[in-house]
């Protein structure tokens, strides 16, 4: 993703909206602060984001055995809070409350906005679940892309396949593919959202985890979603007829918590972090030592190549080039680091 320039009169629109946002945030601020000075808000307690809208926040605290969600707003100081932040919060007297300060994160998802900044999406993240369907049909790279981005962050990666169902008996390319992964390590779990195929299996690999789906629009990261938890109410979209490809039905990452019900020894079974479908992860951010890092086979070769300052394009003695040569790393694979390689050079 290139990085967007903005005009002269472009930026002073965003720094004069930049600046009547700042100005609001320090009124509301100011009063808030009254309010706590005047005991108006309880004590403090903790919660978790939920989902994010601006300058608000749902938060999600447990009460007894039931969850609860409030809408609460944030103090001026408390900028750049996600979905899955666990929170400090005091509530008002109309349900409503202030989040006061955030915890400590142990991972954050993040991603590049239409700037090209990076921007986290989630945190306090313990697997990705990447959504693959056969149809529309996944592509290598793509697939790639998200195993990278996973690796980048250091959260553990799942393959998920839905619409298992409508996979041919041979399994073609796509079980072939399929096949590399696992074969890499990649676990690989085979779900249809249509029927109970491969639910139980999902619900095992979700079992006290906070889980974030991503996927191409269109794989049904919601529906998968909407039969592990029946009683939300989801926004699903329909495959185009005409294109074969997905429309984006989800506007904000959430957190949906697993039943109390399917509670293992009374605690929670795990959290789902339902995120915006998009098509491509922006990996601009990566060197290439980083870029090369995140395809998992390719550790074992790194700086055993003749020259230090080798490209693994077409240099004598290099390790990666030898090892595809040998196939020891699959031609495929090594294509797709090329081509994000060279993705990130022109952006």
């Amino acid at each position: 993703m290139s990085r967007r320039k903005l005009t002269r009169q472009q930026r002073w629109r965003v720094e004069k909206i930049q600046a009547e946002r700042t100005e609001r945030a320090s009124k509301k601020d100011e009063r808030d602060s009254e309010r706590l000075d005047a005991g108006e808000y309880g004590t403090e307690r903790p919660g978790r984001v939920a989902a994010h809208f601006g300058r608000s926040l749902e938060v999600e605290s447990v009460e007894g055995d039931q969850i609860r969600l409030h809408r609460c707003h944030l103090r001026a100081n408390l900028e750049g809070l996600v979905t899955g932040d666990q929170v400090i919060w005091r509530q008002a007297n109309d349900d409503s409350g202030v989040v006061v300060a955030r915890g400590e994160r142990h991972s954050v998802l993040e991603r590049p906005d239409v700037h090209g900044q990076l921007r986290p999406v989630a945190a306090n993240i313990d697997q990705i679940l990447i959504v693959v369907a056969v149809e529309p049909e996944p592509h290598p790279n793509l697939i790639d892309r998200y195993l990278v981005a996973a690796e980048s962050t250091g959260i553990p990666p799942v393959l998920v396949l839905n619409k298992s169902d409508l996979l041919p008996e041979e399994g073609g390319e796509l079980r072939a593919m399929l096949t590399r992964y696992g074969e890499l390590g990649y676990p690989l779990i085979e779900a249809s959202a249509r029927g109970e195929q491969g639910l139980e299996t999902l619900w095992t690999q979700l079992a006290g985890r906070t889980s974030v789906f991503v996927g191409q629009s269109g794989v049904g990261k919601s529906s998968l979603i909407d039969r592990l938890l029946p009683d939300e109410t989801l926004r699903i979209g329909a495959l185009s007829t005409d294109t074969r490809k997905g429309k984006h039905t989800t506007t904000t990452a959430r957190l949906y918590p697993l039943p109390l019900e399917t509670a293992v020894d009374g605690e929670r079974r795990g959290d789902l972090i339902d995120s915006p479908g998009i098509r491509e992860f922006g990996l601009w951010h990566l060197d290439e030592r980083e870029l090369a890092e995140g395809f998992i086979e390719f550790r074992p070769y790194l700086g055993r190549c003749r020259f230090r300052d080798c490209r693994h394009r077409q240099e004598p003695g290099c390790a990666l080039l030898d090892a595809v040569e040998r196939g020891e790393i699959h031609s495929q694979r090594f294509a797709s680091f090329q081509r994000i390689r060279d993705d990130i050079a022109a952006s």
